[in-house]
């Protein structure tokens, strides 16, 4: 008997989605689920859907801090079409 532990999001829908790999094939599984509420949910949304301080935070990114993109290989040349 394998125990594997969860913790999975519930959505407005209230269905509960698991994928749950089980490493197992070709046999009949007995598969215990419970339900226990976390005290706080992981991530709390605003009304639009976004984590909550979402934008907040991408606005303490500096401007400053470079990305810098690597040298790129050179094109394919290829054949004219007729």
């Amino acid at each position: 008997m394998n125990t594997i532990r969860l913790q999975q999001y519930v959505g407005d829908d209230g269905i509960l989605k698991l994928e749950v790999p089980a490493g197992i094939t070709q046999r009949t599984l007995d598969v215990l689920v419970v339900l226990h509420p976390l005290a706080t949910t992981p991530v709390e949304l605003d009304e639009r859907g976004w984590p909550v301080g979402f934008f907040e935070r991408l606005d303490s990114i500096e401007a400053d801090d470079v990305v810098e993109r690597g040298a790129q290989p050179p094109l394919d040349v290829r054949d004219e079409m007729e």
